[in-house]
């Protein structure tokens, strides 16, 4: 084969990369689902697109298909942390299909600003089985229950619910009028980080922020990088070049805090 033949294959399969990248930000599973196998007819051994795969068929509900990219996934690398995060998720599943997830939110929803976002680590945490379904990016709810704010489903289920500390003060401003946003940051360790967004602050709350400044002046640290959604479908496209960029820029382009530091001040994860 020509030089000038590779050099066209490589800009076909880049073009690929890049579209089902974009149909998986779109929340075009099924389209994504498409391409990436397309890309795998060609390059069966081509982890980054089984691992796009995976993302898609769980998208769609589909786990029997989700493991099995996984797993192929695995037996080319043994070390790839996103398959095993994934395969170790999906084995909490009871089920091997189920309807596809719920909505989405915009990524731009993960953008933080400091006093009106914050992340919350799940407290009493619902079932392994209930919490493996959902992924970054999917819509939650609070919901105020006497001093109690739960986080739920779309449908309704709970999930879990917020540090005590953090839900009194979002209680008491939701009931004043404002209102908030939610959604999955991420699913780890049989739990999910939750990004919660003041998407409006009514006029009895103004000069009041929903997550306060820290003792010694500092706020929640903004998640200034690329989306969050985007991040984590492009990682395994750019693992190594991904730590460098976060390494030079690790002042100003930070991890939020967990919301339940903020009082207690303690080392980011």
């Amino acid at each position: 084969m020509s030089s000038f033949q590779t050099e066209e294959r490589g800009k076909v399969r880049r073009q690929w990369v890049d579209q089902a990248i974009a149909l998986a930000m779109q929340n075009r599973w099924t389209e994504a689902a498409k391409l990436n196998q397309t890309i795998l007819d060609v390059s069966p051994d081509d982890t980054d697109a089984l691992n796009r795969l995976g993302r898609a068929m769980t998208e769609l509900g589909r786990y029997r298909e989700a493991r099995e990219s996984y797993q192929k996934t695995v037996q080319r690398d043994p070390s790839n942390t996103i398959a095993r995060k994934n395969l170790a998720r999906l084995a909490s599943l009871k089920v091997e299909e189920a309807p596809p997830s719920g909505e989405k939110v915009d990524p731009r929803m993960f953008i933080s600003e400091t006093g009106k976002t914050g992340v919350i680590l799940l407290q009493h945490p619902a079932p392994r089985d209930v919490l493996a379904k959902f992924a970054a990016g999917d819509q939650l709810v609070l919901r105020a229950d006497g001093r109690v704010l739960r986080v739920e489903s779309l449908s309704g289920n709970q999930l879990g619910t917020v540090d005590p500390k953090v839900a009194q003060r979002l209680i008491d401003l939701m009931r004043s009028g404002n209102t908030y946003a939610a959604a999955v940051m991420a699913n780890e360790d049989n739990n999910l980080r939750v990004f919660v967004r003041e998407t409006a602050q009514a006029a009895p709350n103004v000069g009041k922020v929903s997550f306060p400044i820290r003792s010694e002046g500092q706020g929640i640290r903004p998640y200034t990088r690329e989306t969050l959604l985007k991040y984590e479908l492009e990682e395994e496209e750019d693992t190594e070049s991904d730590d460098t960029d976060f390494a030079d820029h690790e002042e100003e382009a930070e991890e939020p805090l967990e919301v339940s530091e903020i009082e207690e001040d303690r080392t980011a994860d």
